[in-house]
């Protein structure tokens, strides 16, 4: 029985997949086992997953949705395979540094007082490394109004809270924002995180990146902040954040660029 279930839902990311799958066998860690679903690829993206699987079959697990169903109801798809006591997230485009599981596994064994463990992340594109990502150590309610409180990718999560919560909610009007309304189901039920500050993850951030963060993935941001204050509580007075993705979306891409590398940059 793996300690660690590594769940990957994996979408057109072919020329990335190798990279990623590679970071997780290089983990110094080895009692994981790796959950890749596939949501209905149009590239090669199976195909490579299924190269892995066939060669380190009693280390990975490969499903396939019929149809692009969204990350999470993917992600629900290998919760209901996976056999770890502790939930890790990977993406399909990213890398994790190869110490990373051992880390977040001995911090939840070493800390039962949280129920999860996010890290820094360091962000990158096909020039190099250019920043990193820092969040606030032991986020409290009031940190959610400003944006979600842990990075999702790197995140290891005990099994016993996410079944508690039911995973991830699969609503169409949840896709891009499936972890931020996670964070708030799991604070709802009296649970805190931690962030680690050593950056254990290096995440994907370029264009395609970019293009991804659409008008939809914004309106889906409104929409979860408004539900996920009223979950905590939230005073009515700060509810006027929920319309910062609204003017987010409204910034020139490459003004929002500049913003973006300059905040990353001053973290590193």
């Amino acid at each position: 029985m793996p300690n660690i279930s590594i769940i990957m839902g994996i979408y057109n990311c072919g020329k990335y997949l190798k990279e990623s799958i590679d970071s997780v066998l290089s983990q110094t860690f080895k009692s994981w086992e790796l959950i890749m679903c596939d949501d209905g690829s149009t590239d090669n993206t199976y195909n490579i997953a299924k190269e892995y699987q066939e060669k380190y079959p009693d280390k990975i697990i490969l499903l396939k949705n019929d149809k692009n169903l969204g990350l999470n109801e993917t992600l629900n798809n290998c919760l209901k395979k996976a056999k770890g006591k502790y939930i890790a997230r990977q993406d399909g485009d990213d890398v994790s540094v190869e110490d990373r599981l051992e880390k977040e596994y001995i911090f939840l064994e070493e800390h039962p007082e949280y129920a999860l463990v996010s890290s820094s992340m360091i962000h990158f594109d096909e020039t190099g490394e250019w920043g990193q990502s820092n969040s606030k150590p032991i986020p409290k309610k009031d940190d959610f109004v400003i944006g979600p409180p842990f990075a999702h990718a790197p995140v290891m999560i005990r099994k016993a809270v996410l079944e508690e919560v039911q995973g991830y909610t699969v609503d169409e009007k949840l896709l891009r924002v499936e972890d931020y309304h996670l964070w708030f189901k799991i604070y709802a039920r009296g649970y805190i995180g931690y962030n680690l500050s050593e950056p254990l993850y290096k995440m994907r951030d370029n264009k395609e990146a970019y293009k991804r963060r659409n008008w939809n993935a914004r309106k889906n941001e409104i929409r979860v902040r408004y539900i996920g204050y009223k979950m905590l509580n939230i005073p009515f007075y700060k509810y006027i954040y929920c319309l910062r993705p609204f003017f987010i979306y409204l910034m020139p891409e490459k003004l929002y660029n500049i913003l973006h590398k300059k905040k990353l940059n001053k973290k590193k």
